[in-house]
């Protein structure tokens, strides 16, 4: 159900002198000792004294589009404010009023918020696009409408301000990738001796501060074994997978951990092409390890060698010419692909807008399969253009089916090139970057562990932010690491973030509480994106990952509390929470959520909606009273808030494995709200070789789980 558009304006006519305006801000002259004069309100937060309805809100006057606006009851006085994160030197505010406008106003300055002084006053107001020469410092900007020009309130399309960050030079844009991108041709020589040397640093580093990316330029390679280890990264430099083909493998296999699979995390290929030497390509791994935009011109064997545990999974966008042996993996998902053929399963494999999947048979063959993708768009790539690299921006898709390439048909999107992109490195500063988005440029995280004192904030509209190598963001301070402010078309994908010792509120925060905007024609998307608390080292964070903005898609997360590794222990690295979803119409597909210590989803948003999700409870619970929840016994791993009426989920599993006390009992694995419209598809839980126990499936339904045969308890449909 959607929810009520913005209102049309009243006049459109500021929309001319308004791009006219921009077009001459662009030619404004900095001072030379100062960084030129840079757009700090948009998408800021933003409030006021009052709208006039719900879809004129103060964020609408910060987003940067023209026909949208706020507008105010009908009274005297009102006003709007932004803040603008951090204080900033000023030079410039533009109002671009709507119809109601006011005549007599005043632009006031703060840096708490609390104290203001007048920048700008008049009473001899003309509406229309006014442009004023300001001169301050502050962190906060209001305009103070004292008596209106017209019977309605004060409206503006746009609440622009103008200023600077720093004292230092612009920051540039492009540049080179460091040190740990490693760039092939087909004519560089020992590229094999070049990937085994990485491999030979990552097989093992489980937890190590080693992070690497692999780009092969377009063109045919021959001969290659590819061994992924952790923090690695492999990927084509074409637009098309197929225009990237390596006459070889790309493998993951588990020797280094005794044919075990369960631990093989942190790793990624895109968008290559492969013809597999023995006409299988081995893909042995668990969480946290996508297989992207690939083509496979024979098989993908999901299993380790020997066929031993495996524990992940996820595919998109991708054509395996061949079958796709799951054997051991206790669950996958595959979305928006097409394979020929699948065989096996063990607990939960689930497939949505994918071409030659299995038929819908859970729970007698475990296969959960929808026809289409409800809303999908692929994620953000690296490619050549001739010599210029650019990021590829995927448009979004509706009821998908089969990858978003292939054909012969260009892939559809936006390209930008690495000149937008400020190309992060290790050592760089959260003000650097904070600065580099000021300035309105994207970022391109380059392999490395990046430090933050302080909290990235993503305000622009369709701001891309793309890690390469799987690089990792820690909060070392207690703040969240990333804030995403309630604008359109943010995508982030492709990085880690790994919490410090000091507790944060959260790690990464989609959207401001209270979030009000639409997004559904041009959506955030968060891809690739994980989340740590402990296992490199003592971590704390009380939520995971928040979503506020409405519309967002999270397409394959791993949020995990470690269950191994250094700074490990129920308290040692205390999350309550994993994945809290305040938005309305979020959509995830390939959710992964483990062993936080209260609810590991929290969903409170209306017609939310999941596709595949992979949970086990903490392990190191010390006691049934250390999980008791009220007169409920655990916490369930996916909850539904008793205020929803509208949410639906397919092919969801809950795993318990309570190894420190096994006669804990876990009422459910999912607690929802009887309603109608709150429906699940598919549910299961599993008592891991009979380490605790489940007493139902979804509230009081479903059988329990008992003795030790690690046998699932399934509900194929509730209601």
């Amino acid at each position: 159900m959607p929810r009520p558009s913005v209102a049309p304006p009243r006049t459109t006519a500021a929309a001319l002198a308004a791009a006219l305006v921009a077009a001459l801000l662009v030619l404004l002259p900095g001072s030379a000792a100062q960084a030129a004069p840079v757009l700090l309100s948009q998408g800021r937060p933003a409030t006021a004294s009052s709208q006039e309805n719900g879809a004129l809100p103060a964020s609408a006057a910060v987003d940067g589009d023209n026909a949208t606006r706020w507008s105010s009851q009908f009274a005297d006085p009102q006003w709007i404010q932004v803040d603008l994160g951090a204080a900033a030197s000023l030079s410039q505010v533009v109002l671009r009023w709507e119809t109601a406008y006011a005549k007599a106003y005043r632009v006031e300055l703060s840096t708490d918020g609390a104290s203001w002084s007048t920048a700008h006053s008049t009473t001899t107001g003309t509406g229309g696009v006014q442009t004023l020469a300001i001169s301050g410092t502050a962190r906060y900007v209001r305009v103070f409408g004292t008596e209106r020009a017209t019977a309605w309130g004060y409206s503006l399309y746009e609440f622009q301000v103008y200023g600077s960050t720093g004292t230092g030079p612009t920051l540039p844009g492009g540049g080179d990738l460091g040190p740990n991108v490693i760039v092939f041709d087909p004519a560089t020589p020992n590229i094999q001796g070049r990937l085994d040397e990485v491999f030979a640093r990552q097989e093992s580093a489980q937890f190590g501060s080693g992070r690497y990316q692999f780009l092969f330029k377009p063109g045919t390679y021959n001969g290659l074994n590819a061994q992924i280890g952790f923090y690695t990264s492999i990927s084509g430099l074409g637009l098309s997978p197929d225009d990237t083909t390596i006459n070889g493998d790309v493998t993951v296999d588990a020797g280094w951990f005794g044919g075990n699979a369960t631990q093989n995390f942190w790793r990624s290929a895109e968008n290559l092409a492969l013809n597999p030497v023995n006409g299988t390509d081995r893909w042995a791994v668990s969480q946290a390890a996508p297989f992207r935009r690939m083509h496979v011109k024979g098989g993908l064997n999901l299993s380790p060698d020997g066929y031993g545990w495996a524990s992940g999974g996820y595919i998109a966008d991708s054509k395996i010419d061949g079958q796709v042996g799951n054997y051991s993996q206790q669950q996958w998902y595959t979305r928006d692909s097409s394979i020929g053929g699948w065989s096996n399963a063990v607990w939960n494999q689930v497939f949505s807008g994918t071409q030659g999947a299995p038929a819908q048979s859970f729970p007698s063959a475990p296969y959960t399969t929808l026809d289409t993708t409800p809303v999908s768009r692929e994620k953000p790539f690296l490619y050549l253009d001739g010599s210029e690299y650019k990021v590829f921006v995927p448009a979004k898709r509706e009821n998908a089916r089969g990858t978003s390439w292939g054909n012969g048909v260009a892939p559809e999107g936006t390209s930008l090139p690495l000149s937008r992109f400020y190309v992060v490195k290790p050592g760089a500063s959260a003000a650097t970057v904070n600065q580099a988005l000021a300035q309105g440029l994207h970022l391109l995280f380059t392999p490395g562990v990046y430090h933050l004192d302080r909290t990235i904030q993503v305000d622009r509209p369709d701001t891309v932010v793309l890690g390469l190598g799987l690089a990792t963001l820690v909060p070392d301070n207690g703040v969240t690491a990333m804030k995403v402010a309630d604008v359109d078309g943010v995508r982030l994908a492709g990085f880690l973030i790994d919490a410090g010792p000091v507790n944060s509120p959260s790690l990464l925060e989609v959207g401001p509480a209270g979030a009000r905007t639409d997004h559904a024609a041009n959506p955030t998307t968060v891809q690739d994106v994980f989340l740590r608390v402990g296992g490199a080292g003592p971590g704390r964070a009380t939520v995971g990952m928040v979503v506020n903005s409405h519309d967002t898609i999270v397409d394959h997360t791993w949020i995990w509390r470690a269950d191994h590794g250094d700074g490990v222990g129920w308290d040692t690295n205390r999350a309550d929470y994993g994945f809290r979803v305040n938005g309305d119409d979020v959509l995830a597909t390939g959710l992964f959520v483990e062993h936080f210590n209260k609810y590991d989803v929290e969903w409170n948003g209306e017609r939310g909606r999941t596709v595949f999700f992979q949970n086990e409870k903490a392990y190191d619970a010390p006691s049934q009273a250390a999980i008791q929840n009220g007169a409920t016994k655990g916490y369930a791993a996916y909850k539904v808030a008793d205020s929803v009426s509208i949410h639906e989920g397919w092919g969801l599993g809950s795993y318990c494995y309570y190894n420190v006390d096994p006669t804990i009992r876990q009422d459910h694995g999912f607690q929802v709200p009887v309603r109608p419209g709150v429906r699940f598809h598919d549910l299961l839980v599993v008592s891991l070789s009979g380490k605790g126990q489940y007493e139902h499936v979804v509230n009081a339904v479903g059988a329990p789980t008992s003795g030790t045969s690690t046998v699932p308890s399934t509900v194929t449909s509730f209601p």
